[in-house]
């Protein structure tokens, strides 16, 4: 359990009380065994979803457990990461908080409108920092690497965040706003900056779909990726073996011990090969032909 998901639960138990401190963030950091940053980070996270609230002269406090925007927010975002977007309403969202429907509807005006709100929300809980690393690869792997993350934690988000259709949310125009600054010193131009970053999300987005689609398939079938796999593991042997994919079937024969396709090692292994790629044409090097 995380300091979030422990603070997170004492709450919904009413264990830490509407107006109660908070612990602070030295406290945490003893407990858990963390760095201050690390215990500050999750006070912050918890802020941002509405159960915290910074009062003057008193420090960190549990927030009112009223009906608010960032309440509603915070608690579409867990029946999300609970449930995934096939089922997710604001039916699901009025339910988790035991409030009427239209209430709900005070504070937001649609569906729509709360999905926005939550990638905004989602986005921001891994703020970039205000001083970059130096140079442009190393500032493009760490907005890379802080949405791959994102996504990772919110599976969800792969599946609004479109290319096609761009929103003007805050949270996502800071990683639009950090990769034109990492690209400024490049010999590009500003509608080649805007695609280099449109191809970079699109391959963070194309690998995160997964997370969502597998999680929603073993809700409903009840077979995690490995039991999937031994029933499918007589078709690809069949199929191996009938002469028709020599090559695959060459390969499928030197996995004796299986094959694991790891998302993360997938996601370095497809950013370093994006930016070896991006070099020649960022720095103006010539690339050898072989």
């Amino acid at each position: 359990m995380t300091i979030v998901e422990d603070l997170r639960r004492r709450i919904d138990a009413g264990d830490l009380a509407p107006g109660e401190r908070a612990p602070s963030t030295r406290a945490l950091a003893r407990r858990w065994k963390v760095a201050n940053a690390t215990a500050a980070r999750a006070l912050r996270e918890l802020t941002q979803a509405g159960l915290l609230e910074a009062v003057p002269r008193s420090g960190m406090v549990v927030a009112s457990q009223e009906l608010s925007r960032e309440r509603i927010v915070a608690a579409a975002i867990r029946v999300a990461d609970e449930e995934g977007l096939a089922t997710f309403s604001i039916r699901g969202v009025a339910a988790r908080l035991d409030a009427p429907v239209t209430s709900l509807y005070r504070h937001v005006r649609s569906k729509d409108e709360l999905l926005a709100l939550m990638v905004d929300q989602a986005l921001g809980e891994l703020p970039l920092p205000e001083r970059p690393p130096s140079g442009w690869r190393a500032q493009i792997e760490l907005s890379a690497r802080t949405e791959w993350q994102m996504m990772r934690r919110h599976p969800w988000l792969a599946r609004l965040m479109q290319i096609g259709r761009p929103t003007a949310l805050p949270s996502s125009l800071g990683f639009v706003d950090w990769v034109m600054r990492a690209l400024d010193g490049t010999r590009l131009d500003a509608a080649n900056k805007l695609l280099v970053h449109i191809l970079l999300h699109g391959f963070i987005q194309g690998l995160a779909v997964n997370l969502e689609a597998d999680a929603q398939a073993t809700g409903e079938t009840g077979l995690s990726e490995d039991d999937h796999m031994r029933t499918q593991e007589a078709a690809f042997r069949a199929a191996m073996s009938s002469g028709a994919y020599p090559h695959f079937a060459a390969i499928f024969a030197e996995l004796s011990e299986g094959f694991d396709p790891d998302l993360d090692a997938l996601f370095e292994l497809g950013l370093g090969a994006l930016l070896d790629g991006f070099t020649p044409m960022f720095e103006g090097k010539r690339q050898r032909r072989s």
